[in-house]
């Protein structure tokens, strides 16, 4: 099967590299110079079972490609792009693997194909051009953005479990994405602010901030009709934080690396969709605060 994986970073590359090696044809859109070191040299992909070098397919130009299935992997404020770009190829569905909310919404606006979303919880690191390693095997759980089925729900299984991954299509997609909103408002935002591993959320004041963060989602998430209780999102926050107690979160990354963070799409959309809950007092001082000195330190960098 021809598969675009559209963001190669951390999780795109490994996603598109145990694809490849699954037996797909992929190619991955990136920048360079990871883009130019896949084309040269192939890329190599470090799982717990071993390392393997495979060679995909590498553009760093997105737009008039043909596959069959897009996956995009982008963060979420180049999601616009990601959808123009998308919209100019041919493909029998496009696939959001990113975090954060609204990412979906953004490629329906703007692509003909279906539009499917997923979650993901391997865990990736790109130390480097040209190689990437699997931190931690997870699962992939896709499903239609809005719910229900759709009509690529085939070609997804297909695609993913065909390729070697540990991966579901369900019908339940909005709570799923909620509960994963929860788990980044918890996880990632706290981690980026004081500078720790996932593992510190286990206890102490940090314990108490991912508490707090999950609640306000699954707050929110009731005041749009998601049944997802208090208990529910705490527990995934939890699960996953000792999960991956050792890994650094894609946002404490950013913020290492001084890039731009994806807090709009994450506590910011929270914020945004307590504001839209009708006839419910829905407080999130939590995220609100999380949101706001997140802004404030990218507008301090110019990174807003």
């Amino acid at each position: 099967m021809r598969i675009v994986v559209y963001g190669a970073g951390s999780l795109g590359s490994l996603l598109g590299g145990l694809l490849q090696r699954g037996g797909h044809d992929v190619t991955l859109v990136g920048r360079d110079p990871h883009v130019a070191t896949v084309r040269s040299e192939g890329l190599r992909v470090e799982t717990p079972g071993g390392v393997e070098t495979v060679h995909p397919d590498a553009t760093t130009d997105g737009a008039d490609l043909d596959a069959d299935l897009a996956l995009v992997t982008v963060k979420a404020f180049d999601t616009e792009t990601a959808a123009r770009d998308l919209a100019t190829g041919s493909f029998d569905a496009v696939c959001s693997l990113q975090n954060g909310m609204g990412n979906e919404a953004t490629l329906a606006a703007r692509v003909d194909y279906p539009v499917y979303a997923g979650t993901v919880t391997y865990g990736a690191i790109l130390h480097e051009p040209g190689r990437v390693e699997c931190t931690g095997v997870g699962e992939v759980v896709v499903g239609v953005h809005d719910g229900g089925t759709g009509p690529a729900d085939y070609l997804l299984e297909r695609a993913l479990v065909d390729g070697g991954l540990v991966a579901a299509v369900v019908d339940d997609m909005p709570r799923r994405l909620w509960e994963k909103l929860a788990v980044n408002a918890g996880i990632n935002t706290v981690t980026a602010l004081t500078r720790s591993e996932n593992g510190a959320l286990l206890d102490g004041v940090a314990n108490g901030l991912a508490r707090d963060a999950a609640r306000e989602t699954a707050r929110v998430a009731r005041g749009h009709d998601v049944s997802l209780s208090n208990r529910e999102a705490v527990e995934s926050v939890e699960d996953v934080a000792e999960a991956t107690a050792a890994n650094t979160s894609s946002m404490l990354q950013d913020i290492q690396s001084g890039r731009r963070t994806e807090v709009d799409a994450i506590t910011g959309y929270v914020v945004d969709r307590a504001g839209e809950v009708r006839d419910a007092d829905v407080d999130v001082p939590v995220c609100e605060t999380a949101t706001r000195l997140l802004r404030a330190w990218e507008a301090a960098r110019g990174l807003r």
